[in-house]
């Protein structure tokens, strides 16, 4: 494991954190309105409220990033 990959971890378990934390102190139910994608406002806990937000956050930005394998710059490495 190199140090990027432990790094990039961390930081993805204390932002996760952060999200329980935040939804186990907000466990009241919200309204939660998007005009132009929900007809009606969405009533649920908060806790599950965040943690959609937060996963949505992390495929859109693994869909941006490349998914990690497959996808290689087209740029040269120095060596």
């Amino acid at each position: 494991m190199t140090f990027k990959s432990f790094l990039r971890t961390l930081v993805f378990l204390i932002m996760l954190f952060v999200v329980l934390y935040a939804g186990m102190y907000n466990t009241e139910v919200i309204s939660f309105s998007f005009p132009g994608v929900f007809e009606r406002d969405i009533h649920k806990p908060a806790a599950l409220i965040f943690y959609v937000i937060f996963a949505v956050g992390v495929v859109a930005g693994t869909m941006l990033h490349g998914g990690g394998k497959g996808s290689k710059g087209s740029g040269s490495k120095d060596k």
